[in-house]
């Protein structure tokens, strides 16, 4: 049952990295301002944001497959848009058909809910990190390549990826409809999902309570400055590059980017093998917590301050190391204090936080970036690294 959906997660990955070194330079080409180019991404979040519960929803009463394979076509629809692109504008419209849509991810972890036992699921939701970890290694390596023939190119990939994915979807996901009930027994409620209740966009009041409690409201800022800081890398860090570093005479293209990013994913493939598990039984959740802070702060620091080249492997190895542990750990730390029936909810609000992140971040970088200040965009960075250090 898993391998299908690990072939559905690699897939989805693989057309999300492979288009994630490119997005920036891309919009660039259409005229776009940093402050523009960095909205693409908010603009996907806050699309996410409101779709993302919606669809979970959906898929909870017409069962998983249908509504995975409606999101990869959305996902597939976007891309095609923005591969055929030919202003800014229509840019952005592939975004908002590609976040209206986005719920790869959640719906494949609620069909491993849906289909392992609980003792089975902690292993069973590995199969996404490894997924991930792969996806993020080998996408951006295969964009540095195609990059070289046109900026379309990795984005024509990227939809073929996403048509492997609905494929495999529809031809190796076995179930279509919810799991089987007794048909005279009362309806579920929420509780009795696998994972819990699900939160939409509008029932923020309904969370109010999880930030009262001391030590998840905690646990809950650190998520939220780990998703900002992250946000502010990744949707900046093509526009930061190509100002500040040149390679072979040249200022930073896709290819050295793409090059950058598999080289911190092949960290995190690493990390994601089998380290993970071992730094957790030496030391603990949340000591790695305060490294993982740690590392991502020192990392984005040096970024902003080192102008040279040389210098960028150093801090892709700090901060791949703060990215890879946080998630898991925070992730972790957070389904231990939460009680069994509101795994769902604290999770999904750890989901909106990310997005909350993911909106309010770029835009603030591509302002930053815009006014050619580099140093500041890292030091926002790693000042909210810092920050959830603390």
């Amino acid at each position: 049952m898993l391998l299908p959906i690990f072939l559905v997660v690699l897939a989805d990955v693989f057309a999300l990295t492979l288009v994630l070194p490119l997005l920036a330079i891309y919009a660039e080409h259409f005229g776009a301002t940093p402050l523009q180019a960095t909205l693409l991404v908010s603009v996907f979040a806050a699309c996410q944001m409101v779709s993302g519960p919606m669809l979970g929803r959906l898929s909870d009463r017409m069962g998983r497959k249908p509504l995975l394979v409606l999101s990869q076509m959305g996902t597939l629809v976007g891309l095609l848009v923005m591969a055929n692109a030919q202003s800014l504008a229509v840019l952005f419209l592939a975004r908002i058909i590609d976040g209206a849509t986005a719920g790869n991810l959640s719906l494949a972890q609620a069909y491993i809910a849906d289909n392992t036992a609980p003792e089975d699921r902690t292993k069973s939701f590995a199969i996404i990190g490894i997924a991930f970890g792969l996806g993020f290694f080998l996408g951006p390596a295969i964009t540095a390549w195609l990059a070289t023939n046109s900026l379309q190119a990795p984005v024509y990939a990227a939809a073929l990826l996403s048509l492997t994915s609905i494929v495999c979807t529809a031809t190796l996901l076995r179930g279509g409809a919810p799991a089987a009930k007794d048909p005279v027994a009362p309806k579920a409620d929420d509780r009795d999902l696998p994972a819990g209740r699900r939160l939409g966009v509008l029932e923020w009041g309904a969370y109010g309570r999880y930030f009262r409690n001391p030590l998840m409201a905690g646990l809950l800022g650190q998520f939220f400055l780990f998703a900002f800081a992250f946000a502010t890398f990744t949707s900046g860090f093509s526009l930061f590059a190509e100002r500040r570093f040149t390679w072979d005479g040249h200022p930073f293209t896709p290819r050295e980017i793409g090059a950058a990013f598999a080289f911190a994913g092949f960290l995190g493939v690493l990390l994601q093998g089998g380290l993970i598990g071992r730094l957790v039984q030496r030391f603990g959740e949340a000591r790695l917590v305060k490294s993982g802070f740690a590392s991502m702060a020192f990392g984005y620091l040096l970024l902003g301050v080192v102008p040279a080249v040389g210098a960028l492997p150093v801090v892709i190895v700090f901060a791949s190391f703060g990215q890879g542990v946080l998630r898991p750990t925070i992730t972790s730390l957070l389904s231990q204090v939460a009680e069994a029936d509101e795994q769902g909810v604290v999770l999904g609000l750890g989901q909106s936080l990310t997005s909350l992140a993911q909106i309010l971040a770029p835009p603030l970088g591509g302002l930053l970036l815009g006014r050619e200040a580099l140093g500041a965009w890292a030091l926002v960075a790693a000042s909210a690294a810092a920050l959830g250090m603390l």
